[in-house]
């Protein structure tokens, strides 16, 4: 059954927001549970349909899985199967993140290759590679990677020849089993990875530079690992995206359950526009600007800003007091959303990777679409200051990625509900 948001805009916002934990954190961390000897539990897990499909894959591999209250219990010691089908891994690209703790495990594995994907390319072969340098042998048979290592993988130093997370994540994974020592350089420096070398080390897996883009893994010879419980880290994306939901309606409202330092590309990005925060250990408050000034964005890896955050910041930008110019590094078709921002009166000129975003914009509630997760928001955040009621609808990628998203705005005051179609 299909749902549509139906928001009314010019609403203040007030209150506060509890921020779920990180989806892209809670996936690769649900994916090294199979380099487990044990159960282990997950708690902050958000309840979000990507998580929901990486766990059904998991249990269609043989797993157990019990997901409750934003806690899961999984063992995946019943694991016999190390193929991961088509009908699942189409239906999220991060199931890949299978591909390394599969290989690592059992010696082969054959997982579905990912579908396309609405922001861009975003290839694997970087992780294919990385697996080769390990002494695998990779064929791709009808839609398959079909990979092998009967002798286990071996660890080597490995180059990546530019930042990939769920790649980095993958061979970390690979190699925490591997044979002997494997030294990462480039890697991800996301605080996703950092959770996940951390979960790692926990388990008696020696890592050294956890946090800097070089990393040295001492495998375990294929000796499987005793994972302990680990509760997921806020969500990074989701605390940015109600930050300038509070942004864009300029209205004070306060973020909890959140790690300041994650995210302070975001609020150093905000400061700029006029806003000001108060800051305390997990949470942030937003306090009204006395003018939205406009800001130019570049997006890039972490510590620098979100690729993730951009088109949040796009919707922003329309009522900020002047023109913006927004650069997008990382994906190549990241500006889908706006040619349905501009049904609502948005002013944004498109040159390649470049966006200018007229601010002062009126804009007016329409019919929209959404085309991937991110963009999603970004039109529920113009809807929050449009003239009459937007409708929103192929919500179904906004619940990849966003918990109980209307039940949130609606405790901020956001006038918003859920309708079949």
């Amino acid at each position: 059954m299909l749902h549509y948001l139906s928001i009314k805009g010019k609403q203040k916002l007030k209150g506060s927001v509890c921020i779920s934990g990180a989806k892209n954190a809670a996936l690769p961390l649900l994916a090294a549970t199979l380099l487990s000897k044990n159960e282990i539990t997950l708690s902050n897990i958000p309840e979000v349909v990507d998580v929901k499909t990486l766990l059904k894959l998991l249990e269609n591999l043989g797993a157990k899985t019990n997901l409750e209250k934003n806690i899961v219990t999984i063992n995946t010691v019943p694991v016999k199967s190390a193929c991961a089908n088509y009908d699942i891994v189409r239906k999220m690209r991060a199931s890949i993140l299978t591909l390394g703790p599969l290989l690592a495990r059992f010696g082969h594995c054959e997982v579905s290759m990912p579908g396309g994907c609405a922001i861009g390319q975003r290839p694997i072969d970087l992780h294919l590679k990385a697996l080769e340098q390990m002494g695998a042998t990779i064929e791709l048979k009808q839609g398959y990677v079909v990979a092998k290592a009967p002798d286990g993988l071996k660890g080597t130093t490995i180059i990546f020849d530019k930042v990939t997370v769920t790649g980095s994540e993958n061979i970390l994974m690979a190699a925490a089993l591997a044979h002997g020592v494997t030294k990462l350089v480039n890697v991800a420096k996301e605080p996703e990875v950092v959770q996940l070398c951390e979960f790692l080390k926990e388990a008696g897996v020696s890592i050294d530079g956890i946090g800097t883009s070089n990393l040295t893994i001492v495998g375990s010879y294929g000796e499987l690992l005793d994972l302990k419980d680990i509760k997921v880290i806020p969500d990074r994306i989701e605390a940015g995206t109600y930050l300038c939901a509070g942004a864009i309606t300029n209205s004070k409202i306060t973020i909890v359950n959140v790690i300041p330092k994650h995210i302070e590309s975001i609020t150093l990005k905000l400061k700029q526009m006029g806003f000001n925060f108060n800051i305390n250990e997990n949470s942030i408050t937003l306090l009204p600007a006395l003018e939205i000034k406009p800001s130019d964005i570049e997006t890039s890896e972490y510590p620098g800003f979100p690729t993730d955050v951009q088109a949040q910041f796009m919707a922003l930008c329309t009522q900020a007091n002047g023109t913006s110019i927004i650069d997008e590094k990382l994906f190549e078709n990241r500006f889908m959303h706006v040619s349905e921002m501009t049904r609502m009166g948005a002013n944004i000129k498109l040159k390649g990777h470049s966006a200018t975003v007229e601010g002062n914009m009126d804009l007016i509630g329409a019919d929209v679409m959404a085309t991937d997760l991110r963009a999603s928001s970004a039109l529920v955040l113009a809807a929050l200051v449009a003239k009459g009621t937007t409708r929103i609808h192929r919500i179904y990628h906004l619940d990849r990625g966003y918990e109980n998203l209307e039940g949130k705005f609606s405790a901020l005051g956001a006038n918003i509900e859920r309708l079949e179609e």
